[in-house]
């Protein structure tokens, strides 16, 4: 009788079994296009970053471009007040020169 019973939960068992695994053939198919939707992410977030990485490299470019022309356009603004300086020194020297032959 112990031996009926364990025969009958046994083949309960396996009818159970067997329709649950009728039942992983759909899950087998969806863990697949979940697969193949990562790969397909994955690549997508490595083209990103690529991306990312190209745009940063551009602006660390940019930026070095724009603190050279900063630096140039500071030495023209100091060579042009250099300038200014020497043409006001000059135009005094100018000016007290007539005053000087006027005055004579």
């Amino acid at each position: 009788m112990k031996s009926a019973i364990v025969m009958s939960i046994a083949t309960a068992a396996a009818v159970i079994g067997l329709a649950g695994c009728q039942d992983l053939k759909p899950l087998q198919s969806d863990i697949a296009d979940l697969k193949a939707q990562v790969a397909k992410l994955q690549t997508d977030v490595q083209a990103a970053k690529a991306s990312a990485d190209q745009a940063a490299s551009s602006a660390q470019a940019a930026q070095q471009a724009a603190n050279g022309a900063q630096s140039t356009a500071n030495q023209a603004l100091a060579a042009a007040q250099a300038a200014q300086s020497a043409v006001d020194a000059t135009n005094e020297k100018i000016d007290r020169m007539f005053k000087r032959s006027v005055s004579k």
